[in-house]
């Protein structure tokens, strides 16, 4: 089921006319609204096709955080009707604003995602995101609303009580972080099968097809991969439909390409890359070729449904969430994979990163019962290549999510 069939099932050259359009009219706003930008864009001719985009700068969360909070606006403050940010490593977030017209934008955006993951117009959402700047809860209400379904605006923690309102309340589909769907997975016990929850849409942080499993097995939904953030409108950049065979981006308002996470060369669909995106219709806060940092692929093939816009695999990792260990690349979606292949192994889990002397050294926690630590170690040693010591711990000793993004990694180097 579409939201928007006009828009979801365009003909691809008649979509990628539109994406060049609106392309050549995000460059000169950028061009003649945002100076920063400006002295970037100099002497690049204006694009005469999508190719032609490969000629422009990409732009890194370091060129953000240097115009705090307002210099890459292209709006003037007066017309911006909301204000988002990101946390920021260095005490100073990355803030974003949008429009009226954004906001509509991205409401539409979310209704897309809501309609195909399976949800109905008359059913209710139980809105796990947090609300405030973070954009996950106040994108998805206001999305669910544009799609006709009622809002319950629990944001996050407080895990007991976000329970007692499901069994109350009986809402079909659930938005939070899968760490936290399987921590009320948890919380229920036997009883989540038989709630009334059908639906999850999930996202904010990385998850295997190991833990979607799990997790539809756990909780008796259909699970689905929810993918954004907030440099480029927040939740709804692209989500899967209840297919569940990649996640559709909105492309009629982003442009996705996937380049070398080293030499920046633009990849074909199917290579593993970073996912560099460019907004097509946003008035406040566009961005040109934003650098997310995220490794994945793209298929420009029309979905089984009709939907003719680009599908990303879900995330792998992160070109920046690299670990090195003794000259080792891990990514901690791959410890992830290894470790839910293991029977009885929880998915909780945290990698210790530390250093003795001049050598690192990774400890995997993990929950479970009658596991083997170094049959463990010696799995994680055969996927990853590098030696690991495993600590299994009692259950409830590995920290848990309570709504919000969970941290898998604790590098005390």
């Amino acid at each position: 089921m579409m939201f928007q069939p006009e828009i979801e099932a365009m003909p691809r050259p008649q979509l990628e006319e539109l994406q060049l359009h609106r392309l050549q009219s995000t460059i000169e706003r950028l061009r003649s609204r945002v100076p920063a930008m400006a002295s970037r864009l100099e002497g690049i001719p204006a694009p005469q096709s999508l190719d032609d985009l490969v000629n422009f700068p990409l732009l890194h969360k370091a060129d953000l955080r240097d115009s705090y909070p307002f210099g890459l606006f292209a709006e003037p403050r007066e017309n911006i009707r909301r204000i988002h940010a990101s946390s920021g490593t260095t005490g100073k977030p990355t803030v974003v604003g949008y429009t009226e017209a954004d906001l509509g934008m991205w409401a539409d955006c979310i209704a897309r995602n809501l309609i195909g993951a399976g949800c109905e117009p008359g059913w209710m959402l139980h809105n796990a995101y947090g609300y405030g700047l973070f954009t996950g809860g106040l994108g998805l209400h206001t999305g669910a609303e544009r799609a006709g379904i009622s809002v319950v605006p629990v944001s996050g923690g407080n895990t007991d009580r976000q329970i007692m309102l499901i069994e109350d309340f009986a809402p079909q589909a659930i938005c939070c972080t899968p760490s936290f769907a399987l921590t009320l997975a948890e919380r229920l016990g036997a009883e989540a099968r038989n709630s009334s929850l059908r639906v999850g849409i999930l996202g904010a942080e990385p998850w295997t097809s190991a833990m979607r499993d799990e997790i539809e097995e756990r909780l008796n939904i259909v699970a689905v991969n929810l993918y954004g953030l907030s440099e480029v409108i927040g939740p709804g950049v692209s989500c899967e439909t209840a297919r569940r065979d990649g996640l559709v981006f909105a492309e009629d308002h982003f442009y996705p390409e996937i380049v070398h996470p080293d030499t920046g060369e633009r990849l074909p669909d199917g290579e593993v890359g970073v996912l560099v995106l460019t907004s097509l219709t946003k008035e406040a806060f566009p961005v040109l070729r934003y650098w997310t940092g995220d490794l994945c692929s793209l298929t420009h093939e029309p979905d089984a449904d009709g939907r003719t816009h680009a599908r990303m695999s879900a995330i792998v990792g992160r070109a920046d969430d690299m670990l090195i260990i003794r000259g080792v690349n891990v990514y901690p979606s791959q410890v992830e994979d290894t470790l839910l292949e293991i029977p009885n192994v929880s998915p909780h889990f945290q990698l210790v990163v530390s250093r003795t002397g001049t050598l690192d050294e990774m400890q995997v926690r993990l929950e479970g019962e009658g596991i083997d630590p170094s049959a463990v170690a010696a799995k994680l040693k055969s996927s990853l290549g590098v030696t690991v010591l495993v600590t299994v711990e009692p259950a409830g000793t590995v920290p848990r999510s309570e709504g919000g993004k969970l941290n898998r990694v604790n590098d005390v180097r």
